[in-house]
């Protein structure tokens, strides 16, 4: 719905509804048409703010490498763009990364963090994976059967295995451009070096970690390891969902993001 330049670029952000703000956090292969179902109960008592990366749906690609840090100063001039100076911060997977590196760079900007599916670092397992990603672009159905399949639970996939063959056709012209492809891998090569683990203790915002037990991208693990380096951190476990669970469980999403950011009581004597 709007634009603002970052760095020359154009960037594209969606703005919704009023109180406090909340600013979710794309995935690697998301943008804001990602969140289409999620907008209504978000913005209903908050205002929500989306916003596509570089090399994301209408926001401006690049043409060079660059790394996760550019995205986290995008999230910082989006803020001050905005004037929000403190906001409620959630992100999934890839946004989540930005989330935690933003958390530690900019904590007086940050009331509240919820992380779902993210790891504090990318390990060997996590680099070959996205070796494979890129690998992969270069036949549309090749990248599809290494991109889509493992993001969700064998469970989900077969339930709506229908639906997902229509999406492959859908989404067979766009894995064939080279413009979302360039920058597919642009995106996943600027988390290679992606690492806050020996910094993350820093964040002192209160903190809700989502694991889920059938994600084969970002394993429980490394949730097990953020929560145990932040300080103020809370996790909590969705059985049979995997790595997708903005749209495997979007209930429990919505409630766990809504919930953790809305509850003004932070104490409570029960005995």
């Amino acid at each position: 719905m709007a634009n603002f330049v970052f760095e020359g670029k154009n960037i594209y952000y969606e703005d919704y509804g009023h109180g406090n703000p909340i600013l979710l956090l794309n995935g690697i292969m998301m943008s804001c048409a990602s969140w289409k179902e999620f907008i209504d109960p978000f913005k209903a008592d908050n205002r929500l703010i989306l916003v596509d990366f570089l090399d994301q749906g209408k926001s401006e690609h690049m043409t060079e490498p660059f790394t996760q840090s550019l995205q986290v100063e995008l999230v910082k001039a989006l803020l001050e763009h905005l004037q929000i100076e403190r906001v409620n911060l959630a992100g999934i997977s890839y946004g989540g990364e930005i989330a935690l590196q933003f958390a530690v760079k900019y904590p007086e900007c940050l009331t509240r963090l919820v992380l779902f599916n993210t790891a504090a670092r990318t390990g060997p397992w996590l680099r070959d994976i996205g070796d494979a990603w890129n690998l992969a672009t270069a036949s549309a159905d090749a990248y599809y059967l290494t991109t889509i399949p493992v993001i969700y639970s064998p469970a989900f996939y077969t339930k709506n295995n229908e639906w997902f063959n229509r999406r492959r056709e859908l989404l067979r012209p766009v894995f064939s451009n080279p413009d979302f492809t360039s920058a597919m891998r642009r995106l996943t090569d600027s988390a290679a070096d992606y690492d806050v683990s020996a910094e993350i203790h820093k964040i002192s915002a209160p903190t809700l970690v989502a694991s889920c037990e059938e994600d084969y991208l970002t394993p429980m693990a490394e949730q097990k390891l953020i929560a145990s380096l932040i300080p103020n951190c809370q996790r909590v476990i969705i059985p049979n969902c995997g790595h997708a669970s903005m749209y495997e469980q979007p209930m429990l999403f919505t409630s766990l993001v809504l919930g953790f950011f809305n509850n003004t009581k932070t104490r409570f004597e029960i005995v």
